[in-house]
């Protein structure tokens, strides 16, 4: 079978590269990493200069043209699966889902379908596409919202470092149970597992760095409120160990919300009705990695969430009606 090959890469050398090497030109100029670079030299195309394949060794001149192209790659351990999918963007590069609450991005052990994963796999097969599903990162399982997958693994490594470097803007939507004091900071609190609890994670001073930036949006007569969060880091489960933190656990929560204190704030009944964590990954923005132009994807708030939301503004509508008979 002839092998195929993603859209090649290629850069024109120009004055100051002279007398580079074309692995140096490669990294420099076109970010390719060492580890991507080893796969390439593996490849039938290879790495080309002016259409020929050569050692990453060989120096260039002004005017060269480097050139190389990823073979095409499939997830065959994935299991295609019919699932309707609600699609943000789509090139040859980048695909970009709105996830709805209650599915798995991958398929891990105990769960080999009705993930993300099948879905994207099977929509790739019925374009004719030949793709690897790569996640850029990932949500938790009842976590909703924007997801970045990359078609290629130049995109993956480009979209990383960027997430890396902190260029990357991913911007998230929480109810919690308590108006954060003040009304917008910054958490700064390591985060690791729990030692008793492997699968929970917890603040401790040798955990990994992790910084959450919050503001608040809205605040309820019940004492809940709406809040918008940035993040600096992506910890797993960050979002919701950050605000547990301080005290302002996510409403719905099973594992790090606090039912008393949702129940004392009135808004225990809204909670069971969503029956997730309320938290929504509303923005991502970043470069485009193939093409450098900045680009902003925006998931709408869920129906779940928007039905919370309406049933903490009628809270607030019900305590104004009690406090005015009060008056009366």
């Amino acid at each position: 079978m002839t092998e195929q090959y993603y859209p090649p890469l290629s850069y024109t050398v120009a004055s100051e590269d002279e007398g580079m090497k074309v692995g140096t030109v490669l990294e420099r100029r076109l970010g390719i990493s060492r580890k991507l670079m080893s796969r390439l030299k593996l490849t039938e195309q290879g790495i080309q200069l002016n259409g020929e394949r050569v050692y990453t060794s060989i120096k260039v001149k002004p005017g060269d043209v480097i050139s190389c192209a990823m073979e095409q790659e499939t997830s065959d351990d994935i299991l295609p699966q019919a699932m309707p999918l609600d699609i943000l963007y789509e090139d040859e590069h980048l695909l970009l889902i709105n996830k709805r609450a209650g599915m798995i991005v991958h398929p891990t052990h105990g769960h080999y379908t009705g993930t993300l994963a099948n879905g994207v796999v099977h929509h790739w097969l019925e374009r004719g596409e030949r793709v690897r599903f790569r996640p850029v990162h990932r949500l938790d399982q009842d976590t909703s919202g924007v997801v970045a997958i990359a078609k290629n693994p130049y995109v993956h490594q480009q979209l990383s470092e960027q997430m890396q470097r902190g260029e990357v803007e991913k911007q998230y939507c929480a109810f919690v149970v308590k108006a954060p004091q003040p009304d917008q900071g910054t958490v700064d609190a390591p985060i690791d597992r729990d030692p008793e609890q492997p699968h929970v994670r917890i603040v401790m001073d040798t955990g990994y760095p992790s910084v959450t930036h919050y503001e608040t949006v809205c605040t309820y007569n019940s004492g809940a409120a709406r809040i918008s969060l940035r993040l600096e880091t992506g910890r797993t489960h960050q979002i919701r160990v950050h605000m547990q933190h301080i005290g302002c656990s996510l409403i719905g929560d099973p594992m790090y919300g606090d039912a008393s204190a949702e129940a004392s704030v009135g808004v225990h009944p809204a909670g069971q009705e969503v029956g997730r964590q309320a938290l929504h990954a509303e923005r991502l923005a970043f470069r485009h990695p193939w093409t450098g132009e900045p680009m902003t994807f925006v998931a709408p708030l869920p129906e779940d969430l928007q039905q919370l939301e309406q049933a903490l503004l009628a809270g607030n509508i019900a305590i104004a009606e009690r406090r005015g008979r009060l008056e009366k």
